[in-house]
C-alpha cells in the first residue's frame, strides 16, 4: 500500500483525505491538534504544527512516504515543497515557492515577467508608510500583509492618516511583518482553476467571486461556472499560464485570482494550491465532472493526471455564513430552485464581527437551475 502525507487536517483537507483512502493509500496526516476533522479521518494523525517542516521532514522519511500535497492553503504548501525536496518526492521548486506564497516575491517576478499585475510597495518595519508612496499616486489603495491569505490583514484606504493605521493591523496579521501598498484595481472578481504536471498546465474551472466589498473585501460566496463567455477564457487561459510559468510553477493544483474591466485582465495573485473555500474541492468536481483531489495526489505520487470528466456538470455555488441570522437559517436558502448538497463546517460560536475568511461562521453548497443566475 502506498503512503501519501498530507498536510493539515481542518474542514478544507476533509475532501483529500477521503479521496486517497478511496484510492486506496494510506494516510498520514499532519497538523497541529485542534479537534479537526482530518484528525479521526487520517491512518495516522502526528499532531505537528504544519510550519514545522524539520519535524515532519525527519517523521516522512521514517514513515516511508511516496507523496506529498496538501489543498488550500499557503502556509501548507511551504511544507508540502520543503518536505518533497529533502525526500526527493515530487513538488515545486524552493524558489517557486517564495514567488507564490510571498506577495513582495511574487509582483517582483510578475514585474520581470511582464505579467499584467498591480504597482505594489514595499513597506518594511523601519519604512515610514507614507514615505514609499509617489506623490502622484491615486486613491484609493489597497494594504496588506506580503505573506497571508484569505482576506487576512486588508484594507482599502483613502487617506494617508488611514494608511497608517491599515499597515499596523497588516503587520499584526503578517509573519514577516512586511506590508505592501498596492494600488487598487478594480473590474468583476474571478478566480481560476488549473492542474499543472511537467510544466504543462491544464485549464479547470474559471469561478465568480462575491465579496463584501470595501473594506476587507471578504469573500462571501463563489459561483460556478463564471458567466465568462469563450472568447474571454481564452485569454484568460493565454495569461493565467503564463503567469504559473513566471511563477515556476510545474506541478500540482494552482489557483488564481483575477480582476476584468473593459476587457483587460489584472492578475491580483496566484497561489500553487488548489483553490480554498470549497471551489476545488466541491465546485470544480460538481460543475466540470474533474476529479481534482485525485489529480492532486496523482501529481504527488508522480502518476499520470487524467483530464476524463467523469459526469455531466451542474451549475453550483458556496455560500458563507456571515451572521447569526444566516446561521440560524440555513434551510431558508433551499427552494426550488435551490438545492444545498453539503455542510462542509459550521461554527461552534458566533464571532461578533467577521474580520476575515477564518471568522466566517460556515458555509454551504449548492447546485441551481442556471436561469436563476
Amino acid at each position: 500500500m502506498k503512503k501519501i502525507a498530507i498536510i493539515g487536517a481542518s474542514y478544507l483537507q476533509v475532501p483529500l483525505i477521503k479521496k486517497a483512502s478511496e484510492m486506496g493509500l494510506e494516510t498520514h496526516v499532519f497538523a497541529w491538534k485542534a479537534n479537526d476533522p482530518g484528525e479521526n479521518l487520517a491512518d495516522y494523525f502526528y499532531p505537528i504544527s504544519i510550519v514545522n517542516k524539520e519535524e515532519i521532514t525527519d517523521k516522512c522519511k521514517e514513515i516511508g512516504v511516496n507523496g506529498i500535497c496538501t489543498i488550500a492553503s499557503d502556509l501548507a504548501v511551504k511544507t508540502v515543497n520543503y518536505v518533497a525536496e529533502q525526500l526527493g518526492l515530487v513538488g515545486n521548486s524552493q524558489k517557486s515557492t517564495l514567488m507564490s506564497s510571498d506577495k513582495t516575491a511574487m509582483r517582483l517576478a510578475f514585474e520581470a515577467g511582464g505579467d499584467p499585475s498591480c504597482k505594489s510597495r514595499v513597506v518594511n518595519i523601519e519604512d515610514d508608510p507614507i514615505d514609499v508612496l509617489e506623490a502622484s499616486h491615486n486613491w484609493p489603495l489597497i494594504v496588506k500583509p506580503a505573506d497571508r491569505s484569505g482576506s487576512r490583514g486588508i484594507s482599502l484606504v483613502n487617506t494617508n492618516e488611514e494608511i497608517i493605521e491599515a499597515v499596523k493591523k497588516a503587520r499584526d496579521a503578517s509573519f514577516n511583518k512586511v506590508v505592501l501598498i498596492e494600488d487598487f484595481i478594480t473590474g468583476k472578481e474571478y478566480s481560476i482553476e488549473y492542474i499543472s504536471q511537467n510544466g504543462i498546465h491544464n485549464f479547470l474551472a474559471a469561478t465568480e467571486k462575491i465579496t463584501t466589498g470595501t473594506p476587507h473585501f471578504i469573500e462571501t460566496g463563489h459561483i460556478q461556472p463564471s458567466g465568462l463567455s469563450e472568447e474571454m477564457i481564452t485569454k484568460v487561459k493565454k495569461v493565467v499560464e503564463h503567469a504559473l510559468d513566471t511563477l515556476d510553477i510545474k506541478t500540482g493544483a494552482s489557483h488564481s485570482e483575477i480582476k476584468i474591466e473593459n476587457d483587460q485582465i489584472h492578475i491580483i495573485e496566484v497561489g500553487a494550491r488548489m483553490g480554498g473555500d470549497c471551489i476545488g474541492s466541491h465546485l470544480v468536481p460538481l460543475t466540470t465532472g474533474y476529479d481534482y483531489c485525485r489529480m492532486v495526489i496523482d501529481c504527488a505520487l508522480g502518476n499520470p493526471i487524467t483530464l476524463k470528466k467523469n459526469k455531466t456538470g451542474k451549475s453550483a455555488g458556496v455560500k458563507f455564513i456571515m451572521n447569526s441570522n444566516e446561521f440560524n437559517n440555513i434551510t431558508h436558502y433551499q427552494d426550488n430552485n435551490y438545492e444545498i448538497v453539503d455542510i462542509p463546517f459550521l461554527s461552534k460560536s458566533e464571532n461578533l464581527e467577521i474580520t476575515d475568511s477564518s471568522t466566517r461562521l460556515g458555509c454551504f453548497v449548492y447546485t441551481f437551475e442556471p436561469q436563476i443566475h
